[in-house]
């Protein structure tokens, strides 16, 4: 991308072979596709289990999409098993504004939207910054304490008040 600053920090596209589509990949979902490189959509960071990418909509000078590789519904629909990947995809989101010289961790937004408000209903972390450069719109629609908008906190402590399930 040209003008673009952002430094990839781990991409390694063999480690998709035969894992993700063989389990957890919905082909009708653009996140599934664009991890499984279908699209020619950059991946700044891709694991054996996370991803994270551009939004193609920025709501803040960096703004990044971290997603789990296995297509995982909403954040409605997870369960107390799921805190460790919630928790991985708040350090990756981290590590992605790290990398890119975003050093003032007080000034960014972390979250996930809360059904019905998902435009992708593959579970994905928002994670923008600085925060105080978010544009009118995006500190709406990224509203902190709001029923539309939950930080990785937030949905941690929520899922660990769940009753496990067996």
């Amino acid at each position: 991308m040209e003008g673009s600053n952002v430094t990839v920090i781990q991409t390694d596209p063999g480690i998709f072979e035969n894992k993700v589509l063989a389990e957890g990949y919905d082909k009708k979902c653009i996140f599934c596709r664009i991890v499984n490189h279908e699209m020619d959509t950059e991946l700044l960071h891709c694991d054996e289990d996370i991803s994270c990418f551009r939004d193609i909509k920025p709501g803040a000078p960096h703004h990044y999409l971290v997603v789990p590789n296995k297509h995982v519904g909403n954040c409605k629909t997870l369960r107390k098993e799921h805190v460790p990947l919630v928790k991985q995809m708040g350090e990756i989101g981290k590590e992605i504004l790290q990398k890119n010289n975003v050093t003032d961790l007080s000034d960014v937004r972390f979250g996930f939207h809360w059904p019905p408000f998902c435009s992708v209903t593959h579970l994905h972390l928002h994670v923008l910054a600085p925060a105080s450069q978010m544009s009118f719109m995006s500190r709406l629609f990224y509203r902190l304490n709001s029923y539309w908008f939950i930080t990785v906190e937030q949905l941690i402590e929520l899922l660990n008040s769940k009753e496990e399930t067996s």
